[in-house]
């Protein structure tokens, strides 16, 4: 009977350890979603200083060629058009389902959370800061 009770008390432990660091994580992501937001926010600010103007974005879908129109305007972060933001100041991965329907009336991607190292976890040379995307796209537009 005593070693049942001792693995229920273990299981209730691992249990809390693992919602302690599930919460620490999404914490420490909103904060990071945070301050990529706010400096999202003032590079826009440095593009409209500069004249670089807004554009109509396009999304590509997930499946297939070609892009796929969107309401939103902005700017792309990367010359392969993957990644952009608003005027608003948020984040998308512009990829999308390309079904029948957002071939006729457009897609419309979702804001995804903002990172401070955009392709974490990717290959070499996959990664990058944000900070150094906004500057590469201040000092190099991506054409409309």
């Amino acid at each position: 009977m005593r070693a049942e009770g001792d693995q229920e008390d273990w299981t209730r432990h691992r249990r809390e350890v693992f919602e302690a660091k599930e919460q620490a994580l999404r914490a420490a992501r909103e904060v990071e979603h945070e301050r990529a937001t706010s400096l999202i926010r003032e590079w826009i600010a440095r593009y409209e200083e500069a004249g670089i103007r807004p554009v109509p974005l396009r999304a590509r879908p997930y499946r297939g060629s070609g892009t796929l129109r969107t309401s939103l305007k902005g700017w792309y972060l990367k010359q392969d058009r993957t990644l952009a933001v608003d005027a608003e100041g948020r984040y998308y991965v512009m990829r999308v389902d390309g079904g029948l329907r957002s071939r006729l009336r457009g897609a419309t991607p979702d804001p995804a959370p903002a990172p401070l190292i955009v392709g974490r976890g990717g290959r070499d040379g996959d990664s990058f800061q944000l900070e150094e995307l906004l500057e590469m796209r201040l000092q190099d537009p991506v054409p409309a």
